[in-house]
């Protein structure tokens, strides 16, 4: 009987030595596992490559210069303040002029322009009262910066009364309307339209993509019509009475401007 019990003693012993000497058990293998295949794990790092990158820039269209934004055919539109004179030719009286003007238009191509132009200025020193006139301009842009355009419409003058001597015949000695031969003795006021011309170069600098600034420098000429009621009437027609004076005038102006597009 002790024979039988000697062998199961041993494992006993062994094992509490190790518990008292501070022996641990030796950690369990871990499980197998099976191996990945291949093409299964390639397209997982390929797509884990595509997340991680940074997608490519995109670059912004190039946008246009200011320049080359007022090429293009539109409408145009401009605003100015204009001062020069007025020199009287036969002997219509000479004066000088200060006012504004406005100017709209259509860009048609890189080259031309179709412009119109209205202008209201006051007369003064030899005029008395308003000098006004209306032009259609073709327009050649010569540069980027300057134009040239010649302009043929119509002009006004709108006077006050003045000190100027009365010329004969008196409109108290007239029996029918007249026609001054020239302007040597003018009329006390001129109140009439006539037709009227221009030269102009213009320079401009754009100082944006909608708006740009320069100066232009005018040349004109004026014929205009004077005409003075006598407040009378014709015997036989029962018409006005009137008398008649030309007055033709060669202007020059410099004007500061302000346009947009």
């Amino acid at each position: 009987m002790s024979r039988r019990r000697a062998p199961l003693l041993v494992p006993v012993l062994a094992a509490l030595v190790g518990v008292l000497l501070g022996a641990r058990p030796a950690p369990a293998a871990p499980p197998p596992t099976a191996p990945a295949s291949a093409p299964a794990a390639a397209p997982a790092r390929a797509a884990a490559a595509i997340v991680d990158e940074d997608p490519p820039p995109r670059l912004s269209l190039p946008t246009e210069t200011d320049r080359a934004a007022w090429h293009k055919p539109g409408f145009r539109l401009a605003l100015g303040l204009a001062y020069g004179g007025l020199a009287g030719i036969d002997g219509a009286p000479t004066g000088q002029v200060v006012g504004p003007l406005v100017r709209f238009g259509v860009r048609l191509d890189q080259s031309w322009s179709l412009q119109a132009s209205l202008q209201y200025h006051y007369a003064m020193r030899g005029l008395s009262g308003i000098r006004f006139a209306g032009t259609v301009e073709p327009t050649w842009h010569a540069t980027d910066r300057l134009t040239v355009a010649l302009g043929l419409g119509f002009g006004g003058i709108v006077e006050n009364a003045t000190s100027r001597a009365d010329p004969t015949p008196l409109p108290s000695t007239l029996d029918t309307s007249y026609t001054f031969p020239s302007a040597r003795t003018p009329v006390p006021s001129c109140n009439g339209v006539g037709v009227a011309g221009l030269v102009r170069g213009e320079y401009l600098v754009v100082i944006g993509p909608r708006s740009a600034t320069g100066l232009a420098l005018e040349l004109g000429a004026q014929w205009t019509g004077c005409v003075q009621d006598t407040s009378r009437l014709e015997p036989d027609t029962a018409t006005a009475i009137v008398r008649r004076q030309w007055w033709p005038h060669l202007g020059a102006s410099l004007a500061w401007v302000i346009a947009w597009r």
